[in-house]
């Protein structure tokens, strides 16, 4: 077996683990990570991200890539449209380019932080089988037969964290609510009907338990989640192997909304994804074990509707590497540092998530998330 010490290994190239190597990187600390994916395009990486100005975009200035994040915006992306299931449209807002969210595609903005990196700090292919104590750290036991023992091991691997057990017994709940993800391609020159009720940047159209929401992606696809409250089991009811078939099934879910929003359903793409919406319970906190922590997802996991989860991913990462730096050697302070912020910050957005969950299916839809964007309510 191959064996190798390091100080701070990260598992999970995602957005939270990129952003702890950067930040690390630029104050001259290694650290390395494990990647189960075999390479940076092993799979999609998802739609458009808003990025918020007091925690992603902070995240970004740390790591020093705040100005080639700027390149990479959406312009126009932040105009926003509710609709209700008649198409009724009851809030329109514009992008200025004055927002503090500028939305940027979650891809461009991985690829960024990876380009960041020195040559080897991620190792593609390694799935994570198991975690061992030895001495003051934690020996990490790969598929491939290698073994890394590490001073401090990060989290950072998403909703079904590997490492998160070794913490909490604590796992994700499903919301109640199910998204069937879907595009459309070259939506202006295809289906510009469908274009328009989209708009140039993102859709709400939203009733009680059910919803359509999308977002013009910068190759000018309409990226859709079709949205349904029901039994987990739900989804698995249908073959997705069979696009029609799982159109047909939505259709009938949204059998009474007006033809220009069933029509997004109608002329997805074939490539359709079941997501279920899971989350830890809100204000979710672990014991303190030296030489472990978690970052993002794997810490908080919320569900989607307050945009936070990215955001908070990144700032995770930014933050634990500058605790790290702050703390020198005393590797154990910095991570108690760490975990009492993010504890704090994590559950304020869990609650914001909560809240935007009811908003968006609740039983006052739409009209309740209309109140939100047009300040008569604070969420």
């Amino acid at each position: 077996m191959f064996h190798e010490q390091v100080r701070i290994a990260i598992v999970g190239a995602g957005l939270s683990g990129l952003t702890l190597a950067r930040v690390l990187q630029v104050h001259g600390i290694a650290s390395t990570v494990f990647e189960l994916e075999a390479s940076p395009t092993a799979r999609q990486q998802g739609g458009q991200l808003d990025i918020h100005h007091d925690t992603g975009q902070e995240a970004l200035r740390e790591a020093g890539l705040y100005d080639d994040f700027l390149a990479l915006v959406h312009r126009g992306a932040e105009a926003t449209r509710v609709l209700d299931p008649h198409n009724t449209l009851l809030h329109a807002s514009h992008d200025d380019g004055a927002g503090q969210r500028p939305e940027v595609d979650r891809g461009q903005l991985r690829a960024l932080l990876l380009d960041s990196l020195h040559d080897g700090t991620v190792r593609w292919g390694k799935k994570l089988l198991a975690v061992t104590p030895t001495g003051a750290g934690h020996t990490l036991h790969f598929a491939d037969g290698s073994a890394v023992t590490a001073d401090l091991v990060v989290g950072g691997d998403g909703a079904w964290s590997r490492l998160r057990p070794l913490l909490t017994a604590v796992k994700p709940a499903y919301t109640g609510i199910s998204f069937v993800e879907g595009r459309i391609r070259q939506a202006d020159e295809k289906h510009p009907a469908c274009a328009a009720v989209v708009g140039r940047g993102a859709l709400f159209a939203l009733a009680p338990d059910h919803g359509i929401l999308g977002h013009r992606e910068h190759d000018g696809s309409l990226h859709l989640y079709l949205a349904v409250r029901a039994p987990e089991s739900w989804l698995g009811t249908m073959d997705f192997s069979d696009a029609s078939a799982v159109r047909t099934t939505l259709l009938a879910r949204f059998s009474s909304w007006a033809p220009e929003l069933r029509a997004l359903v109608q002329h997805t793409d074939e490539d359709l994804i079941p997501r279920h919406i899971h989350a830890l319970p809100t204000g979710h906190r672990w014991e303190h074990r030296a030489g472990v922590t978690l970052l993002g997802d794997a810490a908080h996991l919320m569900s989607p509707f307050a945009g936070e989860g990215a955001n908070l991913a990144m700032f995770d990462g930014a933050a634990l590497g500058l605790a790290l730096v702050r703390h020198g050697d005393d590797v154990d302070a910095a991570v108690r540092a760490y975990e009492a912020a993010m504890f704090d910050r994590s559950e304020v957005a869990a609650r914001k998530s909560e809240a935007g969950l009811a908003l968006c299916f609740g039983a006052d839809a739409p009209h309740g998330l209309v109140d939100v964007f047009e300040g008569r309510v604070a969420m």
